[in-house]
């Protein structure tokens, strides 16, 4: 993995779009089916919209129903960091950028096969690059 970004927080806010810095830098979520990628099908890799750290590759999505993105495993050598989230009254497991710290979304244990586990991520922490 690349050397770690750490950026003051003006320039994340001069960086990011206002949905995109509440999302990635304060641990926000977007609303639900309104994401850019939730329905969104092409083949390629889903990156960081921060950093531009690869994250997920459209081979592990999947229709998972919950109105966010979802895949079943990260890409191989995705820069994914997972720590414990216990705000909102519960505890879950929060998924960030390894490599910027941002804030990504949240890995749940009811996935498909082979893994079992759904990375529910919001659309816009990422960017998408189609496969050539």
């Amino acid at each position: 993995m690349s050397k770690k970004i750490e950026k003051p927080d003006a320039e994340w806010r001069e960086q990011l779009t206002p949905e995109a810095y509440q999302v990635t830098r304060q641990a926000g979520t977007e609303r639900p089916f309104t994401g850019k990628y939730h329905n969104f099908t092409a083949t390629g890799t889903y990156s960081c919209i921060c950093c531009g750290a690869p994250l997920f590759e459209s081979d592990h999505k999947f229709d998972a129903g919950c109105g966010w993105p979802s895949f079943y495993q990260p890409g191989k050598n995705a820069a994914i960091d997972e720590h414990i989230d216990q705000t909102h009254g519960m505890t879950r497991t929060e998924v960030r950028c390894a490599r910027c710290n941002a804030h990504l979304g949240h890995v749940f244990p009811d996935g498909p096969q082979p893994t079992g586990l759904r990375y529910c991520i919001n659309s816009v922490a990422l960017t998408f690059e189609d496969k050539e």
